[in-house]
């Protein structure tokens, strides 16, 4: 599998990843505003005031994580992986003596045939070090001394 392929498949289980996030936090929402919806046909005082306020509570914190989500899709939308650089940044895959990283959203380590990727967010600890590195590039990282062999 040269580069290309193995970013696109990095990519695309990336992708998979925030869907399926999406599509959880949108059930979520879901049941909550039916659950809304029952607790408004309710009339049972001060416990039915706390059911719903618990529930706009659940409702509002639900919108935050969508939002989260959603900014993760725009990031996602953006990452080229026909772009080529000899430095390493969003859409790079980073070959070090420690493994390879691939510079996107924070999701940990992905098998992509029968090696590991780690999948990390620019904004990362390991991602904002990665940022710009080149071949040859060292730098120290958790006490490990790490060394870029390539970026593609």
């Amino acid at each position: 599998m040269n580069d290309k392929e193995l970013k696109t498949a990095l990519l695309n289980h990336c992708k998979e990843v925030v869907e399926n996030r999406f599509d959880k936090i949108k059930q979520t929402i879901a049941g909550i505003e039916e659950s809304l919806v029952e607790e408004s046909k309710s009339s049972a005082g001060d416990k039915h005031e706390t059911g719903r306020a618990m529930l706009h509570i659940d409702r509002e914190n639900a919108g935050k994580q969508l939002l989260e989500i959603e900014k993760l899709q725009q990031l996602v939308r953006k990452i080229d992986v026909n772009s080529k650089s000899d430095y390493a940044r969003l859409g790079s895959l980073v070959y070090t003596n420690q493994g390879t990283y691939f510079l996107s959203i924070s999701i940990g380590a992905v098998t992509v045939g029968k090696s590991i990727y780690m999948c990390v967010a620019l904004n990362a600890p390991i991602g904002q070090i990665l940022s710009g590195k080149k071949k040859n590039d060292s730098f120290i990282f958790n006490e490990k001394e790490f060394t870029v062999k390539s970026v593609a």
